[in-house]
Order: C-alpha cells, then structure tokens, then sequence
C-alpha cells in the first residue's frame, strides 16, 4: 500500500483552476520532494492532502484512508509541519508539545516520554519550561517540527522546512529528515531550495500551473536536460572583454560571470575546454581551473517551469 494515492485531483476556485487533473503516488517510507514556483499550486495539493480542503474532484487516500470521507483517521496517519511556526508564544516548550499530544490523543505516559525524547533531539530539553516567545526563529522552527511528530506519525508533511533558518538548525532537520527515512517514516516535503530536494528526496515531483511537470528521482530528471552542461574557468589575469570572446568560443551557448569565474554553457565540454586552452594562449593569460558540470536540478527547474535565471536578475517566462 502507497502511504499517498493521488488521481485526477482537480480544485477550482472560482474561475481560477489552481489543480488541473493531478496524479501521483508516494511509497510508504520515501522521501518525497514536491517542488513548483509560487502559484504553481504546492500549498492546495497539500490543504486537500492534510484534510483543510476539499477537492473540485478527484480523490486522495492515506494509507488506504479517502481523506475527504475518512478525515480524522486518515489524519491521525499523519504529522503536519505548517511553513509558519504555529506555537503558543505564551507556553513554553513542553507545553507546546503536551497540549499537541492531547490533541492527537497520545497517553499521557507516551507523550512525557516522547516529548522528552523530540526535545532533546532538537536541542530544546534545557529550556523545556521557558516561554517560546523569547525563542529565535529557529528554535521556533524546531519545536513545531517537533510539535509535528509527537503522535510518531507515519507520514510528515514538511511545509518549507529550513526556510530562512539559521545553519545549525538547518543542519539538525535535515538530519531529523534522514533519521525519520531510515525508520521507515514517510517525508512529503515541499521546498524553495532545490538543493536540499536534491541532496535529502528520493524523488522529487515538479508542478507548475497546477499540473505536474515531472516526477522522478533527482539523478534521473537531470539526465533529461543533458545538453545544459558547462564549463567553469578562471583566469589570470582577466582579459578586459574576457565575457564577450569567451561567448564567442565554439559551442557555447551562453557564459555567466560568478565572482572570479566564468560558467560556460555548452552541449560539448571538452571543445570548450580545447578552446578555452587557445584563448588562454592568445591573450597571454593562465588558466587558474577549470571544471566541468553536468546539469543540476535547478536546471531541470528552469526548464520545466519556464523560469529563467540571468546573470543581471530573475524573470518569469509566460
């Protein structure tokens, strides 16, 4: 049985069709990343997923459970993890997370043990009983990831995680994200930043304009873009219209400056390599490295949802 079992999803509101006939299903125990720009639909496929919502049409199961006629014990499958941190400021730490357990129900015996096992965890024990509004943002962060899995869910759904965190807490989820895999807990997790899609999902589903894109591993979905490679070299000294002739290389499509280094784009590295070597040579400059780069998940972003990156700024392609 798929813990998430998606068909034909549809939901309108009002003229505007924010899910357009989705599809999909997550396995029990992975880890899957559901990326998309703004507007692309991410936060209605999970208000419908989560039970806020109620679909145009189509259905959705939990482990089996339909969530619009089985709610609550579809519900009780799940932890919810919301973008915006949805803790009483006025309670502390373990109030928080007590008061979270009564509401899933969890005996009092196995939400002390369990609160004080999340709390360690996520580095909250030694201010357990101290109001939360005195907290940073990513001690909030951590503590209502840890409000969401005081029921042991069987399946996460993680809203923008690691979100404008600071580095010590974005590296305690992500492990949090790794440890929850390994026992056999679902991940749902949708994210802005592709990298960390890349490095923690098993798969990854892009949607864009309310239907979905792609669906794949990460690995595999950057294999489908293999023309969007590149070179990246640095110089020594940098000639004054370094920008310009290197653009002129052949088979380079395009080049980006980034800080010391020029990235070149091309669907034949080792010409470009060949020919970045001539040009070093003809303007009496040393190549200082140089590296190849096969295509990211951020390229088969761009690609799929028609958002270009420049090297002057962003704009979306309609």
């Amino acid at each position: 049985m798929n813990a998430i079992e998606v068909s034909h999803l549809t939901k309108n509101f009002g003229q505007l069709v924010a899910l357009n006939d989705v599809n999909f299903s997550v396995a029990e125990g992975e880890t899957f990343g559901f990326l998309g720009p703004n507007g692309a639909g991410k936060t209605t496929t999970i208000r419908i997923l989560t039970g806020i919502t109620v679909p145009t049409s189509g259905d959705a199961t939990i482990f089996g459970r339909h969530i619009v006629t089985e709610t609550i014990s579809a519900r009780r499958q799940m932890g919810i993890v919301h973008e915006t941190s949805n803790i009483y400021t006025d309670l502390s730490s373990w109030q928080n997370l007590m008061f979270t357990a009564a509401l899933y129900n969890v005996s009092k015996a196995e939400r002390e043990k369990r609160g004080q096992e999340l709390l360690e965890l996520f580095g909250l024990w030694e201010r357990k009983n101290e109001k939360t509004n005195g907290f940073s943002k990513g001690m909030k962060r951590r503590l209502t990831l840890a409000m969401g899995l005081i029921n042991n869910p069987r399946l996460v759904f993680l809203d923008e995680p690691t979100s404008g965190l600071d580095v010590q807490s974005n590296l305690i989820i992500r492990d949090v994200i790794r440890d929850l895999n390994a026992q056999g807990v679902t991940v749902f997790l949708t994210t802005h930043n592709i990298e960390e899609a890349n490095l923690t999902c098993d798969r990854v589903a892009i949607i864009n304009r309310g239907r979905i894109a792609a669906i794949d591993s990460p690995e595999k979905l950057k294999k489908t873009i293999q023309s969007v490679q590149s070179v990246e070299v640095a110089l020594d000294p940098v000639p004054h219209r370094a920008e310009e002739e290197l653009r002129g290389i052949a088979t380079v499509s395009e080049v980006r400056k980034l800080g010391d280094k020029f990235q070149l784009f091309t669907e034949a590295p080792p010409a470009v390599i060949a020919g970045v070597m001539a040009y070093a040579e003809q303007q009496h400059t040393r190549v200082i490295s140089v590296n190849t780069f096969g295509p990211s998940l951020e390229d088969v972003f761009i690609r799929l949802t028609g958002i270009e990156t420049r090297h002057h700024g962003v704009k979306t392609v309609d």
